[in-house]
């Protein structure tokens, strides 16, 4: 009887494990109402079914492509995820995600916006559900306009009517410098990038297209002839003179909703009709939110794909426009008498039967730089657009050229032998000459305490730096890495993309950068030097309060004074170039030239340095005995004398390693040269670690090139450390 019970039990309870709900996780970067109304249909999802239990799990949109690529290949990730469908043609080729064929349910399909679902469409593939979509409308405050122009024109000859430089109001405001703002004029003028039809990555891009030169000019006309537009508009400026009345129409997206202040009167419109051209309107980027299917061994994918029914479904689409104020892609929804009476979603709705979505191929990622800098060159006059879109184009062919051929890895595999041999017996000597296991074993103590720092520095730093150097002698494409040799490095040091005098080259880039490094130490050196003398004077009152304010810019986190520096320099509402028309000098264009934009970068850079001197400095000095400076006094020696052979050599122990580590931190600066002068211009102020960082992630992903950037410039500081260990010990 007993065996019988147990049976039953067994039974049972496999029957329970058969009946038990498959697991299914989403990822996903919604924040607030976003978010609440994503939770919401996905309990309702979990309710309505017994089959299949979706979890959520919030990954910050910054790591998320990173993330994604990172787990997919290796079998672990989400079953689905939202994300952005501009990514499609990348994860396409590399495998990350599934194609879902006609496993979108056929109602839902054909209730779908079409333009949404065509930007889920590569190589004639549909590889995800579209859930919702962002493009750019017209804002216009109503209590300084009282309808949207129809026309370009219209819209042009209003804002021309509301501008006012010297107070400084302008009709129109909008990001004029970026590509994805200048999109609506290209469009409306016939151009375009000769990606836009979801094809393969076989295809190039065309950038100096007469559609594309006639928009450049046409955007040139508003901020230079008629001077509509603020010159070097930020989004916080553009959405700053919004709410401060000072700007009547604002080209902007959904996001902006969130960043208008309460009590602003406002309404949108669809973007106007090009003048000219009764059948063409500005037609803005579609940028199409999706749930796409994660490509591994593990993936569930019936249940990603009825999650993905599910949400973009009529009931839960209709929760997420209403509660996430989302603008869906399912179009029934829009008919529902909750949803008709919501302007702003409309408005957005009929903008999306006109919009470009953008293009999905792979090669579309390397438009973005080379366009913008043609834009932003025009911009500040330093060439005509045909002139200026040439150039870009040639830029990108050097992006878009092939990856360097396979090479065996054999030769280099026996170099690589023979140095690990030659290595090995040299540690070997040098252990036996300085007996080490001896040592090791007599007195074990010292060792067993060092161990985790010795085993920190060689999993955190060693095995990293391996890591990466090995990439330098390999090629990525569409997630594949293949073996290429040095011609990474061929390529990098014979410049043969570039001529040396390009900004975009090594040797150009390398000059800059040293010549930043200079620079910045000398003035971080002298301006730490002078504070700590005069702050170890005995006069001085409330040394203690001062040294709290000179040590404050080093104590902010660098990139958020690099925004502040970059506002500062802004040409129109800059407080340096408030200052200088304050005295009669006019303002400066600082990111328009080479010197302007290196001063404005190394000003920023100097800020933050100069307290790290000081303090060392000054602790030195407080080390230094009263008596010798004394003495030397009493023998005759003034200020400077008792300065030059007294304090400075007692000080240059304290200072040669600060000065080294200060080397290595501008040498390799990022955020100042990203954050501030973003390479402007034309790429001129970039510096070596700027230059390495857009090769890996704004030129086709080509992370063995920038790899090989990152290897030269740890040769360059190892010998630059070793000459200057080599002056400190004369």
């Amino acid at each position: 009887m007993k065996r019988i019970f147990i049976s039953i039990y067994l039974i049972l309870f496999t029957f329970s494990l058969l009946a038990e709900r498959q697991e299914i996780t989403i990822w996903h970067s919604y924040r607030g109402d976003e978010q609440r109304a994503l939770e919401k249909v996905t309990a309702l999802f979990n309710e309505s079914q017994d089959e299949f239990k979706a979890s959520l799990l919030l990954v910050p949109y910054d790591a998320f492509a990173n993330k994604l690529t990172s787990a997919i290949p290796r079998g672990n990730g989400p079953d689905g995820f939202i994300f952005a469908h501009e990514r499609v043609g990348d994860w396409a080729e590399s495998g990350i995600i599934a194609e879902v064929g006609q496993e979108i349910d056929v109602q839902l399909r054909d209730d779908l916006i079409p333009s949404t679902l065509q930007a889920l469409k590569y190589n004639g593939k549909f590889w995800g559900v579209p859930l919702s979509f962002k493009s750019l409308v017209l804002f216009y405050r109503t209590d300084l306009v009282a309808h949207a122009p129809k026309t370009l024109s219209e819209l042009t000859e209003t804002a021309s009517r509301l501008t006012n430089v010297g107070e400084g109001r302008y009709g129109l405001a909008f990001e004029a410098t970026s590509t994805y703002f200048a999109a609506p004029f290209i469009y409306g003028f016939g151009g375009g990038f000769c990606l836009e039809d979801g094809t393969s990555s076989a295809v190039s891009a065309c950038l100096d297209n007469p559609g594309n030169i006639a928009a450049v000019d046409y955007i040139r006309s508003l901020l230079i002839d008629k001077k509509v537009v603020p010159q070097e508009a930020t989004s916080a400026l553009v959405t700053q003179l919004f709410n401060d009345g000072r700007a009547a129409f604002v080209i902007n997206g959904p996001w902006f909703l969130g960043e208008i202040d309460k009590g602003v009167p406002y309404s949108v419109a669809v973007l106007p009709q090009v003048s000219g051209a009764p059948d063409s309107l500005m037609k803005p980027f579609l940028t199409v939110e999706a749930l796409l299917i994660a490509n591994h061994e593990t993936t569930n994918k019936r249940g990603a794909i009825a999650f993905a029914n599910f949400i973009a479904s009529f009931d839960s689409a209709k929760i997420r426009a209403q509660l996430g104020r989302q603008s869906v892609a399912t179009a029934s929804v829009y008919n529902d008498p909750e949803i008709a009476g919501d302007e702003t979603l409309k408005v957005f709705r009929d903008e999306a039967e006109v919009a470009v979505p953008m293009s999905n191929n792979p090669k579309m990622r390397m438009v973005w730089e080379p366009f913008a800098g043609g834009l932003r060159k025009v911009l500040r006059g330093a060439a005509d657009s045909k002139t200026a879109l040439a150039e870009a184009q040639r830029q990108y062919k050097i992006f878009d050229k092939p990856i360097p051929p396979a090479q065996s890895p054999v030769t280099f595999v026996i170099i690589l032998l023979l140095l690990g041999i030659a290595g090995l017996f040299f540690v070997i000597r040098g252990i036996r000459k300085h007996r080490v296991i001896d040592a090791v074993i007599n007195s074990p103590t010292p060792y067993i305490y060092l161990f985790p720092a010795m085993f920190s520095m060689l999993l955190l730093v060693f095995v990293p730096f391996a890591v990466g150097t090995a990439v330098a002698f390999f090629s990525h494409k569409s997630g594949d890495f293949q073996f290429v040799g040095l011609a990474n490095f061929i390529s990098i040091l014979l410049s043969t993309d570039f001529a040396i005098t390009d900004p975009l080259s090594f040797y150009a880039t390398l000059v800059v950068t040293v010549l930043w490094t200079f620079v910045n130490v000398v003035l971080h050196v002298s301006i730490g030097l002078a504070l700590a003398l005069m702050l170890r004077t005995p006069w001085l009152k409330m040394k203690g309060i001062y040294r709290i304010l000179l040590i404050v810019p080093w104590a902010v986190p660098n990139y958020i004074t690099a925004l502040i520096w970059k506002g500062m320099f802004n040409r129109q509402f800059g407080a340096i170039n408030g200052i200088l028309q304050a005295v009669g000098i006019e303002p400066v264009s600082w990111f328009s030239s080479f010197w302007t934009s290196f001063a404005a970068n190394v000003t920023t850079n100097t800020w933050l340095g100069f307290p790290f001197m000081m303090v060392t400095a000054l602790g030195a000095l407080q080390a230094i005995p009263q008596e010798l400076e004394d003495a030397a006094s009493v023998d005759g020696a003034n200020s400077f004398q008792r300065f030059r052979h007294v304090i400075l050599p007692l000080l240059k122990p304290a200072l040669l390693p600060a000065v080294i580590l200060g080397s290595v931190w501008t040498f390799n600066m990022f955020n100042i040269i990203y954050l501030v002068s973003g390479g402007e211009p034309d790429g001129a102020t970039e510096i070596l670690i700027s230059e390495a960082y857009k090769w890996a992630f704004q030129r086709q992903e080509r992370y063995g090139y920038a790899a090989a950037y990152s290897t030269l410039i740890f040769i360059v500081l190892l010998l630059y450390s070793k000459a200057t260990e080599k002056v400190g010990k004369e």
